[in-house]
C-alpha cells in the first residue's frame, strides 16, 4: 500500500487526512516503540468501526428517526419504511441491496419482529406468535444485526480504501479526491431499528428490566402492545386480552426512564393497540372519580342492569354506572366482555391516552389494509393530538389480493357497473383470487391500489412508517421452495446456477463472493497491518473468488 504522507498536502482539507494526521501524532508520541504502527492503517480500521457500543448506536439512530419525524409532520410524503429481518445477515443484505439501487439508506428503517424471534430464532424451537420465547432473544437479535451492518460498512469502506491506494500508485489525482470524498461522505449501513417487545413479558419491571437490554444492544425505538403479557397473541389471531391504561402506561414509563437512565433521551417509544381485535379485558379497574381512565375503560364493558339484589349470585361484582347498578359479564375464564361494536372507540382512547402519557408514535393493528378505515380511527385522534403518527403494519397475514380486489369489487358495485364477469364474494369467498382475472379491469385498478397504498396511508391516514412485519419469513420459504424443486428435480445444478448464481452475477451482487462478504479481504488487509509481507493471505489468483472478477 501507497504512504499517505506525499499527498496530505494536495487534499489537506479531507477529514480522513486529518485523522491520518491525528494517528500520525499520536504514534510519533510513542516514539520507536510504535513503529510498527502505520497511521494510515489505523485511521481506517477506526473509521470502519466508527460505532463502538450499541448505546452509540441508539443515540445515533434516535436522532435520525427524531429528524425524520420533523420531516414527516411538514410533508406526509416523506414517510419511513422497513422490513421485519429475522437475522443479522438478511438485515445486512436488504441494507446493502437499498444502498446499492436507490443511492442512499435515509428514511429505511429496520423492523424486528416478536413474531420472527418467536417462529425462527427461539431455542424452544418454532413458536407461534404469543410471547413464549426467551426474554433475551430480541436484545440478542438487536446486537446480532448491528454486528452485521457494522460489517456491511467495513466491507465498503475496504473496496474504498484499495481503489485509493490503486488511485495513487497510478498518479490518478482526480480519482483520488473522488475517492476521499465518498470516504468524508461515508452513509453508515447503520439505520434504526425499531424494536418489539411484545406486552413487555411480565410486570413494568420485567419491562423495565428487558427495555434495558434492547436499548444496550443498539434500538432506538421499542413497541409495546396493550395486551396481557402472559396470554398475548398475534394481532391478526383471535382470543386477544387488553388490560385497562393504568397496566400500560406503567410499561410505557418504564421504558421511558430505561431511555434516560441510559442517556438516550431521543428514545421512542411506539404504543400499539390490538383493542380493534380484542374483545375481552382480564380485570375491571377501579374508578376514583367519575370520567377518569378507569371510569372509561370500565363504560366500554358489557354489563347487565341489577334491579334487585336477589338476582346477584355469590362473589358477584358489581358497579354503579350512569346510575344504575350494573354488573359486568363475566366469562367462565374470569375474563370480562367488551360490548360488540366499541372497538373503534377504545382504539381512540387508547391513542389519545398513550400520546398523552409518554408514547411518540401509534401503532393501530386492523383486520386489513384499508386506508379509509384507518383514516377513521387516525383522524379522530388527530382532532385531540394534531401532529398523533402511526405505525402500520403491512401484514402478510392479510390476504392484499383479495382484500383489495374485493374492496375494488364494491366501489363497482355502488356504481350500478356490470359485474356478472366477476365472481360475487359473498356467494364465492375465494372467486376473485383466480389468476384468469389478473389481467381484468378490477384486479389491475386492486394491484395500483396495493402498489400506492403506503403513499395513499400516508397522506391521508397519518402513517408515519410503512413496515412489513416477516417479510423475510416468507421470501426464504419461496427462495428454498424454488431452489429444492429444480435441485431435486430434473434441473439438477442448473437450478442453483441458473435461478441463483448466474442472477447474482448479472444483478452486480457483492454476495456472489460470499468468502469477501463474509470478511476475507478485510482480514487479509489486517494480516498486512499486523505482520507486513509475513503475512499468510487467504486472496489471489488461487482463490476461487476471482473466477467472479
Amino acid at each position: 500500500m501507497v504512504g499517505f504522507k506525499s499527498q496530505v498536502s494536495v487534499f489537506i482539507m479531507s477529514e480522513y487526512l486529518k485523522e491520518i494526521n491525528n494517528m500520525e501524532a499520536l504514534c510519533s508520541k510513542q516514539g520507536e516503540t510504535w513503529k510498527g504502527i502505520n497511521p494510515e492503517y489505523a485511521a481506517r480500521m477506526k473509521l470502519q468501526n466508527r460505532f463502538r457500543s450499541g448505546l452509540e448506536i441508539a443515540r445515533h439512530t434516535a436522532a435520525i428517526m427524531r429528524a425524520d419525524m420533523a420531516d414527516y409532520d411538514k410533508d406526509p410524503s416523506k414517510y419511513t419504511q422497513s422490513l421485519g429481518c429475522w437475522h443479522g445477515f438478511v438485515a445486512q443484505q436488504k441494507a446493502i441491496a437499498i444502498k446499492r439501487h436507490l443511492g442512499t439508506l435515509k428514511k429505511k428503517y429496520i423492523y424486528l419482529s416478536g413474531w420472527m424471534v418467536a417462529a425462527l430464532r427461539s431455542n424452544f424451537g418454532p413458536l407461534p406468535d404469543q410471547s413464549m420465547h426467551e426474554k433475551t432473544s430480541v436484545p440478542s437479535l438487536i446486537g446480532e444485526i448491528y454486528t452485521f451492518l457494522k460489517q456491511a460498512d467495513a466491507v465498503e469502506l475496504e473496496r474504498i480504501f484499495s481503489s485509493l491506494d490503486e488511485s495513487r500508485a497510478n498518479s490518478n489525482k482526480s480519482e483520488e479526491k473522488n475517492l476521499l470524498s465518498q470516504i468524508d461522505n461515508f452513509e453508515s449501513h447503520v439505520v434504526p431499528i425499531i424494536a418489539d417487545i411484545d406486552a413487555g413479558f411480565g410486570n413494568e419491571e420485567a419491562t423495565y428490566l428487558l427495555a434495558k437490554q434492547m436499548i444496550e444492544a443498539g434500538a432506538c425505538a421499542i413497541q409495546i402492545e396493550n395486551q396481557v403479557s402472559e396470554v398475548k397473541q398475534c394481532g391478526h389471531q383471535a382470543g386477544k386480552v387488553t388490560v385497562p391504561h393504568e397496566v400500560f402506561l406503567a410499561k410505557v414509563n418504564a421504558i421511558r426512564y430505561a431511555f434516560l437512565e441510559l442517556g438516550v433521551e431521543d428514545g421512542i417509544i411506539v404504543a400499539r393497540t390490538d383493542s380493534l381485535g380484542a374483545g375481552l379485558t382480564q380485570m375491571v379497574p377501579v374508578s376514583k372519580e367519575p370520567g377518569d381512565l378507569a371510569s372509561q375503560y370500565n363504560s366500554f364493558l358489557e354489563t347487565e342492569e341489577i334491579n334487585n339484589v336477589a338476582e346477584l349470585k355469590e362473589h358477584d361484582i358489581t358497579f354503579h354506572q350512569g346510575g344504575k347498578l350494573v354488573k359486568p359479564v363475566r366469562l367462565d375464564n374470569g375474563l370480562y366482555s367488551f360490548r360488540e361494536g366499541t372497538g373503534i372507540d377504545r382504539v381512540v382512547l387508547d391513542c389519545i391516552t398513550s400520546l398523552r402519557h409518554g408514547a411518540d408514535l401509534l401503532w393501530i393493528e386492523t383486520e386489513r389494509p384499508n386506508v379509509a378505515q384507518i383514516a377513521e380511527m387516525v383522524n379522530r385522534v388527530k382532532e385531540v393530538i394534531p401532529d398523533a403518527k402511526l405505525v402500520y403494519n403491512n401484514s402478510p397475514s392479510f390476504n392484499w389480493t383479495l382484500k383489495f380486489r374485493e374492496q375494488v369489487y364494491e366501489e363497482l358495485k355502488s356504481k350500478g357497473e356490470d359485474l356478472s364477469s366477476y365472481p360475487d364474494p359473498s356467494s364465492d369467498p375465494l372467486g376473485l383470487m383466480s389468476s384468469d382475472l389478473d389481467d381484468s379491469e378490477l384486479a389491475i385498478k386492486a394491484d395500483k391500489y396495493i402498489q400506492y397504498f403506503q403513499s395513499d396511508a400516508s397522506r391521508e391516514a397519518g402513517i408515519f412508517h410503512h413496515l412489513i412485519t416477516l417479510p423475510t419469513y416468507h421470501e426464504t420459504a419461496l427462495g428454498v421452495d424454488t431452489l429444492a424443486e429444480g435441485y431435486f428435480g430434473n434441473d439438477g445444478m442448473l437450478a442453483y446456477v441458473k435461478g441463483v448464481q448466474r442472477t447474482e452475477i448479472r444483478r452486480k451482487m457483492n454476495v456472489v463472493k460470499h468468502q469477501e462478504m463474509a470478511g476475507t479481504t478485510i482480514g487479509d488487509h489486517h494480516k498486512e497491518y499486523f505482520a507486513g509481507e509475513n503475512a499468510l493471505l487467504a486472496g489471489g489468483n488461487e482463490n476461487t473468488m476471482s473466477q467472479f472478477g
